[in-house]
């Protein structure tokens, strides 16, 4: 079975690794498409390998099959050998032979042993590629027989194996061949979707994604199937697909165009060396034109592959940034397709809910599509059960959470009742407490630059005048509001308790933004700049009082807790159980079967991964009863003792 890790990740996109027999795959990770005769391919797969960084292959089994002279070697030395790496070599199986010609001269029983016996590190059961245009009858057929298949291989196979997701257009027949896949294989292959890239059918795409996603098991590696063009890497890493193949980048080179990751230019309109790659730093654009047919073919190749290589990077980049969102709106601002892809996933945006995070360093407007994204789903839904505060009505105004302008406002009536302030946002009216909650406070958008937008009350304000007594004491009647609003957004389960044993909020003498919370004099949360409170020991102790199990928690199995307690980080395997709430980023009570409080964290998996994933790191520790410990991940500080 697959040993997927997670080492980062943005929603379902992650930074993961897992084994082979012959090394590591690390994910998101480019497959360049090998044609299995060398003399076939114009770049040679060492050269792939060495020169471009991508260790991990892929070919055709079936091709290699159908040819006497290439199987006999290929059973006799190994895939590996054969085409002269000694990485990861994956194995498709015929499928999108059937879709081209209509049929194969194999059976999957066959093929797949033929997989075994040359070396493949995966091999691919032989589906049966399920149409865009296929009626449900047929889609359905196409499901149940790739799932019986697939049944069979893995009776017949040790090794890993991959097993594709059938189902045309229908969403609940994605479902579930998801589901089917997830028990059986080890790469969830999302297949029949090539005519869908072919054709620039994003939008049928982002639905067939849509549909299966939810059913695809975490801990599996998802590859779609066709993946070539860099312009989609960004889109596909959103749903969570892990691997991409690519045969596009000699493909395209046949015919003279070249792939950037903003789109496609033909080779002959071309009249500026405008790449600076360091392929076409070393020979321009320009040039290229100018060589002899193959030549020109294997230098348009080169850069296609480089372009894609480094678009697969730029991908993983902006997972670690947190930034994925931003990345594929400003790829899909490149083609009107694209962007109806994208505009098709928000429109989906439930689907990623559960592994949405609870914040991330900025949310950046980058197209009319970002108002929609998940977070903002996420943040609109919550804000859907907010409780009205009573008063005589709402108020509407641009304030700023520092002391100047709080000032200057009221929060009650002359006849003591509060009055609710709601301010407009980005993400439309929100209450004035919560405006500096991700992703409202963290929004970067056009208006924060335009400078004929209407004037901010408190842009004329002085920030060194001292308040007045009348001030000072409305100012404080606002952070404890505040105080009040940001525990009960971020921990739900406090309830009524956010009320009692108040924290004294503390702001910052520079910018007057909330920065800590402190209980009977000791600091308890940190206020990040995502606006939400952060537990430190003190203020785990207090929220494990005040907020009744299971809530907020994550359970430890007991060979784990020794360790936990002492400030290791917990891997996912020794989990016993989690909040259903919880996810990415959550701050998290760390408690053991008795509910005693052993640390707190912040989780890395949503609660229903945590007790799926055999390894990686399910929860951060961020403090325990003994000292405090860094609040970012530190590879020193993880729970590998409790492993052994």
């Amino acid at each position: 079975m697959i040993d997927f890790e997670i080492k980062a990740r943005d929603g379902f996109a992650r930074i993961g690794r897992f084994s082979t027999p012959h090394g590591p795959v690390d994910t998101p990770a480019l497959l360049p498409v090998v044609h299995p005769d060398p003399r076939s391919q114009s770049i040679a797969p060492s050269e792939i390998v060495s020169s471009f960084g991508l260790p991990a292959l892929i070919t055709s089994s079936y091709i290699l099959w159908r040819s006497s002279p290439l199987r006999e070697r290929a059973e006799q030395e190994g895939i590996h050998r054969l085409l002269g790496v000694s990485g990861p070599v994956f194995t498709d199986s015929g499928a999108f032979q059937q879709h081209a010609y209509g049929h194969v001269e194999v059976d999957p029983e066959v093929i797949l042993a033929f997989q075994g016996r040359i070396g493949s590190d995966i091999a691919a059961v032989l589906d049966v590629f399920g149409e865009p245009e296929a009626s449900s009858d047929d889609a359905r057929h196409a499901v149940e027989v790739t799932l019986e298949r697939a049944r069979a291989a893995r009776a017949a196979r040790e090794g890993l194996l991959a097993v594709p997701v059938q189902g045309g257009r229908f969403p609940e027949l994605r479902w579930t061949s998801a589901a089917g896949a997830s028990a059986l294989g080890d790469v969830l292959a999302v297949g029949g979707v090539v005519p869908l890239l072919e054709q620039y059918r994003f939008a049928d795409l982002a639905r067939v994604l849509l549909g299966a996603r939810p059913a695809l098991a975490p801990e599996r590696a998802v590859h779609l199937f066709g993946t070539g063009h860099p312009i989609t890497f960004a889109f596909a890493a959103l749903f969570g697909v892990d691997l991409f193949d690519s045969a596009a980048y000699h493909k395209f080179a046949r015919r003279g165009s070249l792939l950037f990751p903003e789109g496609t230019v033909d080779l002959a309109d071309v009249r500026e060396p405008f790449c600076g790659c360091r392929l076409c730093e070393k020979l321009p654009l320009t040039e290229i034109g100018d060589l002899p047919a193959a030549e020109r073919e294997t230098a348009v190749a080169r850069h296609n592959l480089w372009m894609c290589a480094t678009e697969v990077r730029r991908v993983r980049q902006a997972i670690r940034e947190e930034a994925l969102w931003e990345l594929a709106e400003r790829r899909a601002a490149a083609h009107p397709a694209l962007m109806a892809g994208l505009r098709t996933a928000v429109q989906g945006a439930s689907v990623f809910l559960p592994v949405e995070p609870d914040s991330r360093p900025s949310f950046r407007e980058v197209t009319a599509v970002s108002p929609d994204r998940p977070a903002v789903a996420q943040f609109r839904q919550r804000l859907a059960r907010w409780p009205r505060l009573p008063g005589p009505g709402q108020h509407h105004d641009r304030v700023p959470l520092t002391p100047e302008p709080l000032g200057t406002i009221p929060t009650t009536t002359p006849d003591g009742l509060d009055i609710a302030w709601v301010i407009p946002s980005p993400v439309g009216l929100v209450p004035l407490e919560l405006s500096e909650v991700y992703p409202v406070g963290a929004w970067v958008g056009p208006e924060e630059f335009d400078r004929a937008r209407a004037p901010d009350p408190s842009d004329s304000a002085n920030p060194h005048r001292m308040l007045t007594f009348e001030e000072s004491r409305r100012v404080a009647a606002w952070t404890v509001r505040q105080v009040r609003a940001i525990l009960a957004w971020e921990y739900p389960g406090l309830g009524a308790a956010v009320d009692q044993d108040l924290a004294v909020g503390v702001r910052s003498p520079k910018t007057g933004r909330l920065r800590d919370l402190s209980v009977d004099g000791a600091s308890a949360f940190r206020v990040g700049n995502d606006g939400l409170p952060r537990p430190s020991w003190v203020g785990a102790q207090w929220l494990h009082r005040k907020v009744p199990a299971p809530s907020q928690r994550v359970v430890v199995q007991p060979d784990a807790v020794p360790f936990v307690r002492e400030g290791r980080s917990l891997f996912a395997r020794f989990v016993a159980g989690a909040d259903p709430s919880i996810t990415p980023g959550t701050s998290v009570l760390l408690v053991d079967e008795s509910d005693d409080l052993l640390a707190v964290g912040r989780a890395e998996l949503a609660a229903f991964e945590m007790v799926r994933f055999k390894r990686g790191t399910a929860v951060w520790v961020t403090a325990h009863a003994r000292k405090p410990v860094p609040t970012g991940p530190d590879p020193d500080r993880d729970a590998r003792p409790a492993e052994s």
